[in-house]
C-alpha cells in the first residue's frame, strides 16, 4: 500500500505540473495569436474585386465551363477491368546452373497464371446502362472483370456487348437503370482552335476535367489501321483517360479520349501528357457503337482501292490545282472501284458532295458509310473533271493486312499471330522501353496454338533466340518456326521467355 500511495502521490504532482504547464502555454498562445499581429504594420489587404467589362466576361466564361463540367460529370465512369493470363516462365529456370547454384529452389515450372489490370473512363450514352469505352481498355474485348463506378460512387459489374479493334471503341452494358446521360454532337463541326474539355480518371484521380483547344483535325498515322482519323488536343490526356469524352463550349460529347504522344515515363512506366492527345471523332464513335449494338459487330462501307497523300509534286504531275484529295494508286479487280470506272491515277476530290481532304479522310468518309450504298465521287482524271456513282461493298475483315500488318503462316506454330512493326505511337501507348526493338502482336486466333500465351499488345523481340526488328524478320522466322518455339515478349514494359508448341503442351 505504501509505494502504492506514493507512486499515486508522484503520479498525482506529474499530473497537476502539466495541468498548469498546459493552461500557461495556452495563455501565451492566446496572446500571440489573438493579441497584436506578429509583424508591426502587417495586415492582410481586404478590399473589393477588380470589376470592368472584360472581368464580367472572364466570369461568364468561368461560369460556362463550371455549368459544362456538372452537366457533363455525372455522365462520367470510372472503370476498371481484370484479366489473367497465362505465361511461361524463362528456361533460365530449368537450365541445370539454376539447380547447382539455388539447389533446392527450382524456378517455378509451366505456366503461370498472371493478372493484368487497367484503368480507364467511359461515358453513359443510355439511361438503360450502355457505357462507351475504349477497347484497349476491356483488353480488346478479352477482360475478365469490370467493374464501373458511377459519380455518386455506386459501382457495378459490367459486361462486354461488343468491341471493335480497329476503331478502339467497346460497349459496355451495366445492371442500372434512369442513369444520366452524355449529350452528343457532331465532331463533324469542330474546327481548329475551338475549346474542348476532356474528362476521365487520369492515374486513378477520379472525375478530372481539363481544358484545352483543338489542335488538328483529321491526323492520321498516329496508329496503324485504317481508320485514324483523329481530333488531336492539347487539353491535357494522361493514362485513365482513356475512354472519356472530349467535350465542346456546348456539353456535347465530340469525341473520345484515346492516346496521346509522349517520350516521358510517368507512373507505372506509362507515357505522361506532353500537349499532344488524341480523340476519336464522335461520327466515328456513334456510328460503330450503333452496330456494336445492334448485331454486336460492326459493319463497313468498301470501295477496293488503295489511296495515298498528294504531294506538291504528284498534285502537279497529276494536273490537280493543290494537295486536297486522295490518289488513286491501285484498284482491286472485282471490286467496287472497279465495277464504277474507278481508275489508278484519279483523284478523289469530293464524297457525296464533302471535300476530301487526304486518303485518311476519304477512308473514314467510306467505311462510316454502309455497304450497299450508292454514292458520288468527284473525281479529277488526266487534269479534267469526272463523276461517277459507287455502290459500296462490305470491308472484308482482313483488310488490315494490306497496311503494314501480317499474319503468320498458317504452316508455322505461330499461325493465327497478327503482328504490325512498332510505330512510336504504339510505343507510347503500350508503354515500351526505348530499348525494346520488335514486332506488336495485334491479334491472335483464339483456336491457334499460341492463343493461351500471346495477348494483343505484346511486344515479340525475339522468335527462337533470332531478334525481330519488323514485320519482314516477323514473316522469315515465322515461316522456320515448326512444332515448337521459343519467343522472347515484353509485355507492358517486362519481358518474358515463353513457349509455343503446335500440340499445345508447354
Amino acid at each position: 500500500m505504501r509505494n502504492l500511495s506514493k507512486r499515486f502521490f508522484r503520479n498525482h504532482y506529474l499530473g497537476v505540473s502539466l495541468a498548469i504547464l498546459s493552461v500557461a502555454c495556452l495563455a501565451l498562445t492566446s496572446a500571440v495569436f489573438l493579441g497584436k499581429p506578429p509583424s508591426p504594420g502587417f495586415t492582410f489587404a481586404n478590399g473589393p474585386a477588380l470589376t470592368g467589362p472584360g472581368i464580367s466576361r472572364l466570369e461568364q466564361m468561368n461560369k460556362a465551363y463550371e455549368q459544362i463540367a456538372n452537366a457533363v460529370l455525372p455522365a462520367v465512369v470510372n472503370i476498371r477491368t481484370t484479366q489473367v493470363t497465362s505465361v511461361q516462365q524463362s528456361p533460365l529456370f530449368s537450365n541445370p546452373m539454376w539447380q547447382r547454384f539455388f539447389g533446392n529452389l527450382p524456378g517455378p515450372e509451366g505456366p503461370q497464371r498472371q493478372k493484368e489490370q487497367a484503368l480507364g473512363t467511359g461515358v453513359i450514352i443510355s439511361p438503360q446502362g450502355y457505357i462507351v469505352t475504349n477497347d484497349h481498355v476491356v483488353f480488346w474485348g478479352k477482360a475478365k472483370d469490370i467493374e464501373v463506378m458511377l459519380s455518386d460512387r455506386r459501382t457495378f459489374k459490367a459486361t462486354i456487348v461488343g468491341s471493335d479493334k480497329s476503331s478502339d471503341i467497346a460497349v459496355l452494358k451495366i445492371n442500372a437503370t434512369n442513369l444520366p446521360v452524355a449529350r452528343w454532337g457532331n465532331s463533324e463541326d469542330l474546327h481548329v482552335g475551338d475549346i474542348v474539355m476532356a474528362f476521365g480518371n487520369p492515374f486513378g484521380l477520379n472525375f478530372t476535367v481539363t481544358r484545352g483547344a483543338v489542335s488538328a483535325l483529321g491526323r492520321s498515322g498516329v496508329e496503324e489501321n485504317n481508320f485514324d482519323n483523329y481530333i488531336q488536343t492539347d487539353a491535357a490526356i494522361n493514362p485513365g483517360n482513356s475512354g472519356g469524352p472530349l467535350v465542346n463550349v456546348e456539353g456535347q460529347v465530340v469525341g473520345i479520349n484515346t492516346a496521346i504522344l509522349s517520350g516521358n515515363t510517368g507512373p507505372g512506366g506509362q507515357g505522361s501528357f506532353l500537349g499532344i492527345g488524341f480523340a476519336i471523332p464522335s461520327k466515328t464513335v456513334r456510328h460503330v457503337t450503333e452496330d456494336l449494338i445492334r448485331t454486336g459487330k460492326v459493319t463497313r462501307g468498301y470501295l477496293g482501292a488503295y489511296v495515298q497523300d498528294l504531294s506538291p509534286a504528284l498534285a502537279k504531275e497529276f494536273g490537280v490545282p493543290d494537295t486536297s484529295g486522295a490518289l488513286v494508286q491501285n484498284v482491286e479487280a472485282g471490286g467496287p472501284a472497279a465495277k464504277a470506272g474507278i481508275k489508278n491515277g484519279d483523284v478523289v476530290r469530293k464524297f457525296n458532295g464533302q471535300a476530301v481532304e487526304d486518303a485518311g479522310s476519304l477512308i473514314s468518309l467510306v467505311t462510316e458509310t454502309n455497304p450497299g450504298t450508292s454514292v458520288t465521287f468527284d473525281l479529277i482524271r488526266n487534269g479534267k473533271p469526272v463523276t461517277v456513282k459507287v455502290t459500296l461493298g462490305q470491308r472484308p475483315a482482313n483488310i488490315g493486312k494490306a497496311s503494314g500488318e501480317t499474319q503468320a503462316p498458317s504452316g508455322s506454330v505461330l499461325g493465327g499471330v497478327s503482328v504490325q512493326n512498332l510505330t512510336p505511337a504504339l510505343r507510347n501507348q503500350l508503354g515500351v522501353p526505348d530499348n525494346v526493338a520488335g514486332v506488336v502482336v495485334s491479334d491472335v486466333d483464339q483456336n491457334s496454338p499460341a492463343a493461351q500465351s500471346l495477348q494483343q499488345g505484346d511486344v515479340i523481340e525475339s522468335i527462337n533466340r533470332q531478334p525481330v526488328h519488323n514485320v519482314a524478320d516477323f514473316n522469315r522466322l515465322a515461316g522456320e518456326a515448326k512444332g515448337r518455339v521459343l519467343l522472347r515478349i515484353n509485355r507492358q514494359g517486362m519481358g518474358l521467355y515463353i513457349v509455343i508448341s503446335s500440340d499445345g503442351g508447354q
